[in-house]
């Protein structure tokens, strides 16, 4: 007998596991990003407010330690080729997985590295890593020295400038698992191998990485289908659709609203109430909130259709719609934090927005002061 389910339960079923509906009292950062199946981190104090806000009393420096301290997250390119935070345990899997997944050659011709070449900047990467954390111009240098002047030949045009030739390959390093971030030096990222803080580390065979992946992904996302793991990965669907069907019974094909969608073979349960609260996700939480699953007319109702959609905005939710946007602004100790809600807040609302700012304020160390009125900046800003 198929699982018959509701928007509304999927919704609460997706607070319930992103730790949304209440913080979790028990997790550490790296369990609420097992649980969200990675969190996006190219602007890392966004990844920590959005993990920090998931566990009860957790503040950034929590968050920190885990990068930097007893390393049980990894900061790395995960999916889309993007910058994440993944927990170390599940590192192997991740790297069998994304491995596995088509990749494009979107270089020009002229620009494009060979496979031969790839590998033997990969390989020198990974080396020059292996004992160092070093800046991008340091690891240019120490590439340069293994393969020779080829690599270095700036032949990539960014930022107004050009990069050199080895940069096509940067990516790659990271998710074949030979490279991560390490700790700024001052303002300059560097970049160091895994391997130093996960002597253990090792790829998961591809096919059961890609299945762990998809496990991974509905845990957090489902149900879902294989149009929207695709979109979720930046991977073709016909792609996703073969993976799914190849998963077979591990698999369950569930009804939403009178739509086919799938989680994990038993994996239907769904709270028991509907979502409710109040809650600010900062940027980048769009992705972990809806790029992976709900169709956007199921999140984005009315105003927040014309107004958050389309932007990386950081949101304000409401009984797991997105109802607004918000703003911060810090000096000094003091964090200016602007709500522009898009529908009337109730007395018993406008606490629970008072006391979401409050924790704000907790996580990043800062004295907030709320003022309700529009955000006049634009996403990501």
């Amino acid at each position: 007998m198929t699982v018959r389910m509701t928007w509304d339960e999927v919704r609460a079923r997706r607070l319930e596991r992103h730790a949304l509906s209440a913080p979790s009292t028990g997790a550490r950062p790296a369990g609420i990003v097992t649980a969200m199946a990675g969190v996006h981190a190219q602007v890392l104090s966004a990844a920590e407010l959005g993990i920090a806000l998931r566990i009860e009393g957790a503040t950034r420096l929590d968050v920190r330690e885990a990068l930097w301290g007893d390393r049980s997250l990894v900061k790395t390119y995960g999916p889309r080729g993007t910058v994440h935070l993944l927990p170390a345990r599940d590192l192997g899997m991740w790297v069998g997985a994304l491995t596995a997944l088509p990749q494009a050659n979107t270089p020009p011709p002229d620009q494009r590295l060979t496979r031969a070449q790839t590998d033997e900047i990969v390989a020198a990467i990974g080396d020059a890593l292996a004992d160092a954390e070093l800046t991008v111009d340091e690891l240019t240098d120490a590439i340069v020295e293994r393969t020779g002047p080829w690599a270095g030949e700036l032949t990539m045009p960014a930022f107004q400038g050009m990069w050199p030739r080895w940069r096509q390959a940067h990516h790659e390093a990271g998710i074949r698992g030979v490279m991560c971030f390490g700790p700024n030096r001052g303002r300059k990222v560097t970049y160091t191998n895994p391997h130093r803080w996960l002597p253990g580390l090792r790829p998961m065979d591809a096919k059961a990485a890609l299945g762990e992946l998809v496990h991974a992904y509905l845990h957090a996302y489902g149900p879902s289908t294989p149009q929207r793991f695709a979109h979720w990965l930046s991977t073709p669907v016909t792609w996703a659709n073969e993976l799914f069907d190849a998963l077979g019974g591990r698999l369950e094909r569930v009804e939403v609203e009178g739509a086919a969608a799938w989680v994990s073979a038993g994996d239907t349960a769904a709270p028991a109430t509907s979502p409710s609260g109040v809650r600010l996700l900062p940027y980048f939480d769009t992705y972990a909130y809806r790029v992976g699953n709900q169709p956007p007319e199921f999140l984005y109702p009315g105003k927040a259709a014309e107004r958050v959609l389309g932007g990386n905005f950081q949101m304000l939710l409401l009984d797991g719609e997105v109802a607004g946007l918000w703003h911060q602004r810090r000096s000094g100790r003091r964090l200016a934090v602007t709500v522009e809600p898009l529908v009337a807040l109730s007395p018993a609302r406008r606490e629970e927005l008072d006391a979401q700012v409050e924790r704000v304020g907790e996580i990043l160390e800062a004295r907030p002061e709320l003022t309700i009125g529009t955000v006049t900046v634009g996403g990501h800003a």
